[in-house]
């Protein structure tokens, strides 16, 4: 157990370590999904969408913690460049729907597949336990991220 004096002197380290690590990672898909025409933050949005077709706006801003107002504008940009069809849902006309086009379903695999050789190379120097542990450790503080997420 850290004291209150280590842990301030660890938590800015692992932050700027994990932000670090998300700006290499969006500057790699950035490169990745040119070639699709797709920008470094679509890839989450259509792996969430292809996993949940007809999910709406407000439940994709949440589940990939984005707020509502850039998911839609993104959405603008996939609708547009044909990846995605939006729908009011028929239960309740406020909501708007997402659907994956077939353009879409058929990025997925190459979308899947970059998230796996970025994942491979971050992670090559780390045992199977260290990408164990590390992976407990970080869901954990994904999960507490998304507590403070929920309360806004």
């Amino acid at each position: 157990m850290y004291t209150i004096d280590e842990r301030k002197m660890l938590m800015p380290d692992l932050m700027h370590h994990i932000t670090d690590i998300a700006r290499c990672a969006a500057l790699y898909r950035q490169e990745e999904l040119a070639a699709l025409g797709l920008k470094a933050c679509h890839a989450s949005y259509l792996a969430a969408i292809c996993d949940t077709p007809g999910i709406t706006q407000d439940q994709l801003a949440r589940r990939i913690f984005i707020n509502k107002s850039n998911v839609a504008r993104q959405l603008v940009i996939l609708e547009e460049d044909g990846f995605v069809e939006r729908r009011p849902s028929p239960g309740d006309k406020r909501a708007i729907q997402v659907f994956p086009t077939q353009k879409a379903k058929d990025a997925l695999p190459q979308i899947e597949d970059m998230f796996r050789r970025w994942q491979c190379f971050v992670a090559q120097d780390l045992s199977e336990e260290e990408r164990r542990c590390l992976t407990s450790m970080l869901a954990k503080m994904k999960d507490r991220s998304g507590e403070w997420m929920d309360k806004r």
